[in-house]
């Protein structure tokens, strides 16, 4: 009698469940593992070739649903390589970048770039680097600086034809004195930036020449204009009489008869600690060489106004302008005018300072 459960017919084909179950297993583990000792198909040891009894092909059957989910896994959805995959090379993909070419050497020329090697040159060796050379100082140069004419705290007729000249192209804003001060230094710089030269402050060769080039000869009245500053219009108690007419506001100090100006030139006050006082005075002494007993300073062409206020030539104003002050006398820094003003003023002309 045949057994229809057992999967086997009498001839010990394979049939039915168990046919499905062996396929199965041979789906998963190939053809060629149904010898002895084989365990992938689940069979082992002499049953593997002969029938075998009812009872072992129940405890050996393998329900069908797990078997056919099995034959899945193994065919298709396990993850990872296949066994030899990895000895053979990927395939290439048609939309892989081609491989990139080798950029030319940076110290490649034009030439190398339009004519590259033919494939069978072997490629130049590399140069080899070299260092960078040394730089060196550059040599000092050997034209000598040009010669030094006037400079700051020269005093003298050439630095006031350089004053006027410097004025006539609107370099200097104030009516030449002579003396080489700060405001001098300054315009000469403007001077020689703008002419594009050595900017030094100092009146040199070169830019005396260009200086002279570019101007006229000065006039009498340029060289020796009666103030640097302007006249102010005098006050009313200057207008009679022989007046020494002071004005704080113009700085400026006008000698004056009956009304009209002899001769005027600039000046400077005390300090708002040591102020110069304002009001109608009258000289009442002269002193040519007069030294202060009590600054110890020189007040040559003293003229005493009221008390040891007086008019005087000084040095200080002279050489530094209106950076400074007096300690209330009324200085002047034009030698030449307060000289001639002493011998013209007497004892009991009037004074007269205001603003």
């Amino acid at each position: 009698m045949t057994d229809t459960n057992s999967g086997w017919d009498g001839r010990g084909a394979r049939g039915g469940t168990e046919g499905a179950r062996v396929r199965a297993q041979e789906a998963i583990s190939g053809p060629g593992v149904s010898g002895p000792g084989s365990t992938a198909s689940g069979i082992s040891g002499p049953a593997a070739r002969g029938p075998r009894t009812a009872r072992s092909r129940r405890v050996n059957a393998v329900p069908i649903v797990s078997i056919v989910a099995l034959a899945a896994l193994a065919t298709a959805c396990e993850p990872g390589t296949a066994t030899g995959a990895q000895d053979a090379p990927p395939p290439v993909r048609a939309t892989q970048a081609a491989a990139p070419t080798a950029s030319p050497s940076p110290t490649a020329s034009a030439t190398d770039d339009a004519n590259p090697p033919s494939p069978t040159t072997p490629p130049p060796s590399p140069k080899a680097s070299t260092a960078a050379p040394a730089r060196t100082a550059p040599a000092p140069s050997t034209t000598p600086a040009p010669r030094v004419l006037m400079r700051t705290g020269s005093q003298s007729d050439q630095v006031r034809e350089l004053q006027a000249r410097l004025r006539q192209i609107g370099h200097f804003g104030r009516n030449p004195t002579g003396y080489y001060g700060s405001v001098t230094a300054d315009s000469v710089r403007s001077f020689q930036a703008k002419r594009r030269l050595t900017v030094t402050g100092s009146a040199d060769e070169v830019t005396w020449k260009r200086l002279l080039a570019m101007t006229r000869v000065p006039t009498a009245a340029e060289l020796h204009p009666p103030t640097e500053r302007p006249v102010a219009t005098p006050d009313e108690r200057c207008l009679k009489g022989r007046v020494l007419c002071i004005s704080k506001k113009s700085r400026t100090l006008a000698w004056m008869i009956d009304g009209k100006v002899v001769s005027a030139m600039d000046v400077r006050f005390g300090s708002e600690y040591t102020p110069t006082r304002e009001g109608v005075f009258e000289v009442f002494w002269k002193s040519r060489d007069h030294v202060s007993t009590l600054y110890d300073t020189p007040m040559p062409y003293a003229l005493f106004f009221s008390g040891g206020q007086a008019v005087h030539y000084s040095a200080d104003f002279a050489a530094n302008g209106y950076g400074g002050a007096s300690h209330g006398c009324v200085n002047v820094r034009d030698k030449k005018k307060v000289a001639a003003l002493f011998d013209q003023v007497k004892n009991g002309d009037k004074v007269v300072v205001s603003w």
